[in-house]
């Protein structure tokens, strides 16, 4: 993520996400990602590339947020696979 402010927002996201367990496959991916010994921050900005790639479909498809997408993307990461929704 080459924007500062983008970036710091989408993090706040992921943090919100994981703090509120909202969904709680965020958390869940997270902490899978801590064991696989990725740093916060890593996992941090994994998660991250996911969150902007939905909000990036959402938008580009004028679709409302699908949350099995989301979750599809986050496991798919969690397995070692590329950030990839829609």
């Amino acid at each position: 993520m080459g924007n500062l402010r983008l970036k710091k927002l989408i993090l706040e996201v992921v943090n919100n996400q994981s703090r509120d367990n909202d969904p709680p496959i965020t958390k869940d991916v997270y902490e899978k990602l801590l064991k696989a010994g990725y740093s916060v921050n890593e996992a941090k900005e994994k998660i991250g590339a996911v969150v902007l790639t939905e909000i990036y479909d959402v938008m580009k498809e004028n679709q409302p947020y699908n949350e099995k997408r989301y979750q599809d993307a986050l496991e798919g990461i969690a397995a070692g696979g590329f950030p990839i929704c829609g």
